[in-house]
């Protein structure tokens, strides 16, 4: 990936979701609903750590949204005409990434005592995940 857009998330492992709903299941009050987040880091920083553990360098180049639009367009016209199956880019996905997604996990830490560990270990097991499944070279 040579460049990124400014934009930030909210970086969780997918044991600690699984966790985190089962006990919402035991303990959780019922009608209320909780966040199971994690660490929230900007998308540059993501990439940057993802790069070090694949042993890549990182993108360098922030992309201004209003400048990746037009390709997110123009990629979704030739996934169209050629009948591919997923543009790379995405009108939706550049609008979604306008907005920093960045939640708090404060009340179900605090109603049912969830935890997530550090956003590194999810990096480290989705990447193992995806060589062992023949996704990375």
């Amino acid at each position: 990936m040579p460049a990124f857009v400014d934009t930030g998330l909210n970086v969780v492992h997918v044991d600690d979701v699984a966790a985190g709903h089962l006990l919402a299941w035991r303990q959780g009050a019922l009608g209320e609903r909780y966040v199971l987040g994690g660490e929230i880091l900007p998308l540059a920083e993501i990439l940057g750590k993802i790069a070090q553990i694949c042993g890549r360098k990182p993108p360098t180049m922030r992309i201004p949204h209003a400048a990746i639009m037009p390709i997110a367009l123009f990629a979704e016209l030739w996934t169209r005409i050629t009948g591919g199956t997923e543009p790379f880019v995405t009108v939706d996905g550049v609008k979604m990434a306008r907005k920093k997604m960045y939640f708090s996990s404060d009340k179900a830490m605090r109603d049912l005592g969830y935890r997530a560990r550090p956003a590194h270990e999810a990096f480290v097991d989705a990447v193992a995940w995806f060589r062992e499944n023949g996704y990375l070279s």
